[in-house]
């Protein structure tokens, strides 16, 4: 299983970054997949999360309205859409891959695959 994050960097406040999650070495379209983010000093926290069909999404309060989360099975990639971006935006975003297929959650513990992770910051 490789998962290879993309896309991150520098943005200004009110701007907007596209994530992309390469995923390899599995069925991708049986798996949920999510988004979580880890800030300097600070635990990893669930951002967004989406079934394998892409039929549905979660997403944490503090995102909800400005990030979309979203999958191509037939590309295996998974993408998180950052628009309206604040200060506190500023982690270290990683994707995930669900242990079990064909499940969905939040807690960190549901995932056992983990990209290497891509740097967004914030800044003016």
């Amino acid at each position: 299983v490789q998962l290879v994050e993309s896309g991150g960097g520098l943005v200004q406040p009110g701007g907007s970054l596209r994530l992309s999650c390469a995923a390899s070495g599995f069925t991708f379209s049986s798996y949920g997949m999510s988004w979580f983010r880890q800030a300097p000093g600070k635990e990893r926290e669930f951002v967004a999360a989406i079934k394998w069909s892409g039929t549905y999404t979660d997403y944490a309060d503090s995102v909800k309205g400005r990030f979309t989360i979203s999958r191509d099975n037939a590309k295996n990639t998974v993408y998180l859409q950052m628009d309206s971006l604040k200060p506190e935006d500023a982690a270290v975003y990683y994707c995930a891959r669900r242990a079990v297929m064909f499940l969905l959650g939040r807690a960190i513990t549901d995932y056992n695959h983990w990209g290497q992770g891509t740097q967004v910051t914030v800044s003016s």
